[in-house]
């Protein structure tokens, strides 16, 4: 018979969590100083998750009751361990979300997402081996969950207003001496997609082949029929603007031209440029599997530009719930 394990119930666990954490800022310091410890940043992620109070991830009742072990207890349960009052369910602020099964600790992957956010050009998995003390596959595999996290999820707004569209080749630098090497279309790099709605978000696409079917099917995709579509005069977004009323607009690079006035493509391109550099600089190499959770990240960085570190921090945190990513599917 398995030995029954006793659990005080704690009903003070359904009050929501305080306004002060939640309000609090996250910096290198905060993080060392304070949610180091593994209590309180389970506490940390349970209040950025749940800042009503707990919600069963079972059944989604908004009532909850902490299991506490008693002192004499010889198998205690999980810290944070939660009991529905529902379905009865035992759970924790892990269930459902990028942490779960995971023998990383809360407070490494606080401080993981933190420096994932943080970093404008991105941050390696041997810098966040080196600065978590993780092993090299176990940090490869939390910024893989962190990226992942931060995908827009399928129910995304859509973009409008004035969005720009364009495309680009992302794969690394070749290495020296290995002989010429095409750039551009025709490339053996993988092509990325990007749409930025100016004073807005941004979505990113890795696609197959940079054709007029692939590009109208995205721009289509993402973005509202009453908006502005500039681009540049590639012959694959040409047709697009009878989707939108006439109001598709492009610059001629091939002729030099960059700037008419309102029409250009400079945001997607400076969009670009930091994934770029994020690649050479940071990263070095990405293979095309892997090419669409390293653009999502940056998008994700992009859309969350205009707040600080710590609100960008928390708003990553907060889309954790209901995103899975196994080891074998990374």
């Amino acid at each position: 018979m398995s030995r029954k394990m006793h659990f005080p119930l704690d009903s003070t666990s359904c009050l929501p969590y305080s306004s002060s954490m939640n309000s609090e800022e996250l910096n290198l310091m905060t993080l060392a100083n304070q949610y180091a410890d593994e209590d309180k940043a389970r506490e940390l992620l349970e209040s950025l998750r749940w800042p009503k109070g707990p919600v069963c991830p079972h059944c989604r009742h908004d009532k909850a009751y902490r299991l506490t072990p008693r002192p004499t207890s010889k198998s205690p349960g999980r810290k944070g361990l939660l009991k529905c009052a529902k379905c009865r369910k035992q759970f924790t602020v892990l269930k459902g979300t990028i942490f779960e099964s995971s023998h990383v600790t809360c407070a490494q992957w606080v401080m993981a997402i933190y420096l994932m956010c943080a970093s404008k050009k991105g941050i390696s998995a041997c810098q966040l081996e080196r600065m978590l003390g993780l092993s090299h596959k176990s940090a490869w595999f939390v910024a893989h969950r962190v990226r992942h996290m931060m995908t827009e999820g399928p129910l995304a707004k859509m973009l409008s207003g004035d969005v720009e569209v364009d495309e680009t080749y992302v794969g690394g630098k070749p290495r020296f001496g290995t002989g010429p090497h095409k750039t551009g279309r025709g490339t053996k790099k993988t092509p990325v997609m990007v749409l930025v709605q100016r004073n807005g978000g941004v979505k990113t696409r890795v696609i197959d082949r940079v054709n007029a079917k692939t590009l109208h099917a995205v721009i289509l995709e993402n973005v509202a029929r009453d908006s502005i579509i500039v681009t540049d005069e590639w012959a694959g977004y040409r047709g697009i603007g009878k989707h939108y009323g006439g109001r598709h607009f492009s610059v001629n690079h091939g002729a030099k031209q960059y700037v008419n006035g309102p029409i250009h493509t400079n945001t997607a391109e400076s969009f670009f440029s930091l994934l770029k550099r994020g690649v050479v600089g940071t990263f070095h190499h990405i293979s095309r599997k892997h090419t669409h959770r390293y653009a999502n990240e940056f998008a994700f960085r992009w859309a969350n530009r205009k707040v600080d570190d710590s609100e960008r921090t928390k708003v990553a945190i907060g889309m954790a719930e209901g995103k899975r990513l196994m080891y074998r599917d990374s």
